[in-house]
């Protein structure tokens, strides 16, 4: 907490604690912008107030020490007058902050960073916003269990974010319904590699440490940006269209990738021909080691894998570059509008593949005979796939399974070809931007208006328990 002089700072932050007591996150005091997105799972996720539009992140991390220092410069528009906003940024010590190159009073109150420039802000005023912060970045540990944020790795570190977790790493506008273009720069040990979204931007080596630079042009919610600090074999290549390939390996998983490597091209093209043009400037992945994240991750045009991925896992982060990455949910309540999307494109690799129809798949989940035990056959009419119950199941199977489901009613009552081209016409209208629920069922009654979709959401996508029929 800081104020001009003549204050010491102890006197400065005690007094500024004091009045933030009084009118601080959360309080409704007039003009401060609201300390959520209003997400309704996550309603500290995201602020109010503002628009961010670039992130300009400068990060140092020393894996010995686990210490992370960082420089985030925030630009940003006011959509609304602003007497002070927050940010999200959980643990790290803030050391100052800056709006418009004038030092700004700050506070900490859990993962709120609420800032109070020096001059009020006008709606629609563009400004900038530069945080200087240190420290051990956590990770974070999710409703449903499983740990995100800035996570350990065995030769040095990965940043995951969804649905929160990206906090943990760099101060921001954490939600997807705010997205914005990122340049990164990351300095480590010269016998390590820091890898991150977008395109590499250069690098330089000085003093037994070298500086990684990343620029990603195209929007991007804050949960798919990501670093990956450590060691790696990188691989270099194209598609057949020209679109540049660009591919970390961790040197454990070398061998068992060689095929995930090989087959990146292919699967990126076919998702072309399904999903329309590839919606990013390069196209990869990043392959850990297993016991370095729980899970695989969309992040944005380059995945990261817990060890090598199969063609389905390779397939299903691929397609999320359309639905999740470039056509991302409104809210964590849209979720399946990512897990649906990809999961069903599995399915229409496989049939294109020769490797077995949708409609085995859908009847198989239906008849209760695809997964290998009881229990998750029954979880998945548990709850309907837009409305999880809590936080605890955005990432639960009726979301994945009974999402793709859901496509596939779509699929049915539509027709092959005019389901092509909703695949297609969806990521294409709604490129780059958000999309909700009900935008994506206003759009597929807009394209297909001569047939009857009413039954698809009823029993399908809202719909509790197992539909009566699967017909």
């Amino acid at each position: 907490m800081r104020t001009p002089r003549p204050l010491s700072r102890g006197t400065a932050a005690a007094l500024f604690a004091v009045v933030l007591a009084a009118c601080g996150p959360g309080s409704g005091a007039e003009g401060a912008g609201d300390d959520g997105a209003g997400d309704p799972y996550f309603p500290k996720a995201g602020n109010g107030g503002y628009d961010v539009t670039h992130y300009g992140l400068a990060l140092a991390y020393d894996p010995g020490g686990r210490r992370l220092t960082g420089t985030a410069t925030i630009d940003a528009r006011a959509t609304e007058d602003l007497t002070a906003l927050n940010l999200d940024l959980q643990g790290l010590a803030v050391d100052a902050v800056t709006v418009d190159g004038t030092g700004a009073r700050f506070a900490r109150e859990g993962q709120e960073l609420t800032v109070r420039p020096r001059h009020a802000l006008d709606r629609d005023a563009h400004f900038r916003v530069v945080v200087r912060y240190a420290g051990r970045p956590e990770t974070v540990t999710d409703p449903d269990g499983s740990e995100e944020g800035w996570l350990r790795t065995a030769d040095g570190a990965l940043a995951l974010g969804q649905p929160v977790g990206s906090m943990a790493w760099f101060p921001g506008n954490h939600h997807p319904s705010d997205k914005a273009t990122y340049t990164v720069s990351v300095t480590v040990p010269e016998d390590l590699r820091a890898v991150s979204n977008g395109e590499p931007a250069g690098e330089e080596t000085k003093d037994g440490r070298t500086t990684y630079r990343w620029h990603t042009p195209e929007p991007m919610a804050s949960y798919l940006a990501t670093v990956a600090i450590g060691r790696y074999d990188v691989h270099r290549g194209e598609t057949a269209g020209g679109l540049p390939l660009f591919t970390a390996v961790d040197p454990e998983q070398a061998g068992a990738s060689r095929a995930t490597v090989k087959a990146l091209p292919e699967v990126v093209e076919w998702a072309e021909r399904r999903f329309g043009p590839y919606p990013f400037s390069s196209a990869g992945a990043i392959v850990e080691r297993p016991g370095d994240a729980g899970y695989a991750l969309e992040t944005q045009n380059r995945p990261v894998f817990p060890g090598a991925p199969d063609t389905a896992l390779l397939v299903h982060e691929i397609a999320h570059q359309w639905y999740g990455d470039s056509v991302t949910p409104r809210t964590w309540r849209d979720m399946w509008l990512n897990e649906g999307f990809a999961t069903y494109a599995q399915w229409l690799w496989e049939e294109d593949h020769g490797e077995g129809s949708a409609q085995s798949t859908f009847d198989r989940l239906y008849s209760g005979s695809y997964f290998p035990d009881a229990g998750t056959n029954a979880a998945l009419w548990s709850f309907p796939p837009a409305d999880p119950p809590d936080a605890a199941h955005i990432s639960a199977t009726p979301v994945y399974w009974r999402g793709a489901m859901v496509l596939h009613m779509v699929r049915r009552t539509a027709g092959d070809e005019a389901f092509g081209r909703l695949l297609r016409g969806w990521a294409a209208e709604h490129r780059h931007s958000t999309a909700s629920t009900d935008d994506f069922t206003a759009y597929v009654e807009r394209e297909v208006p001569d047939e009857d979709f009413s039954r698809v959401w009823e029993d399908w996508l809202y719909g509790e328990g197992r539909p009566a029929t699967a017909s």
